[in-house]
């Protein structure tokens, strides 16, 4: 019998009144092109969505660990589409971001089949999730309709690979520019909340920081929530019931979401 990990036990903990769990529709025919949906059982009227991209420095990660996030916020009234997407090293930049334009697409064209609102898309990401999401929302070659806002806990928005499975990743030299989110910041860029724990040693609290100031000089509304006392991990794990007294994570989230505009 298996002994339940950290993530088990956490995930045992998610809400599940008010919550219904739709598995494994497919915006892709590869074997991780697929999403979950956590529902918000008896929402009245269209309610917002979110798309949440999972971290794991592109190399791994499963849509089945962060039951702890959709339930949180379908438990609030937000529909949650959850991808896994391809990792290295079957595939690199821009591989994993073709599989988050594609999961993006399918939930703006099945919105509506699941009671939201296609006017009202998210997107949240941790970590690597958080540049796909950034990418998602600045970079104009894979952009569509427009975002209602973008969530980033804790994402690399500008930074040098660093390790050879990074440097195998993503392009060098002159090339490395054009796949940074900050490089991309313009006045057409959605609403951002960026949140970041200060004792960050993975992705260092810089990163968000940069983008904050692009956002800013191009006036779009952003927030920057650095969270004392906490590092990598838990800026996500905030989000889970048993964790969420270390940082207001779910409710800054909740907040952005009822008005992103609002955010700085």
């Amino acid at each position: 019998m298996k002994t339940p990990g950290a993530i088990d036990l956490i995930n045992a903990l998610a809400p599940r009144r008010r919550v219904r769990f739709v598995g494994g529709h497919r915006y892709g025919p590869g074997p991780r092109q697929a999403v979950d949906l956590y529902l918000p059982d008896g929402a009245a009227g269209p309610v917002p969505a979110v798309v949440f991209f999972y971290g794991g420095g592109w190399e791994e990660g499963a849509r089945r660990d962060y039951r702890f996030v959709g339930a949180a916020l379908a438990a609030r009234g937000i529909m949650v589409v959850l991808p896994d997407y391809r990792l290295y090293p079957e595939v690199t930049q821009p591989g994993f971001m073709a599989d988050g334009a594609a999961a993006l697409s399918w939930a703006r064209d099945h919105a509506h089949d699941f009671g939201a609102d296609p006017a009202r898309m998210f997107l949240l990401g941790h970590s690597a999730g958080a540049y796909i999401a950034a990418m998602l929302a600045l970079d104009p070659q894979w952009g569509g309709a427009p975002l209602a806002g973008v969530i980033g806990l804790a994402g690399p928005y500008d930074f040098t690979p660093d390790t050879p499975e990074l440097v195998a990743m993503f392009p060098s030299g002159a090339g490395l520019p054009a796949v940074m989110p900050v490089n991309h910041v313009s006045a057409l860029a959605p609403p951002m909340l960026l949140a970041t724990g200060v004792r960050d040693r993975t992705v260092l609290p810089r990163n968000s920081e940069r983008l904050a100031a692009g956002l800013m000089a191009h006036g779009v509304p952003v927030a920057l929530r650095q969270y004392r006392g906490i590092g990598h991990k838990l800026v996500l794990g905030a989000i889970a019931r048993p964790l969420q007294v270390a940082a207001p994570v779910l409710a800054d989230s909740l907040r952005f979401i009822a008005a992103p505009r609002e955010a700085a």
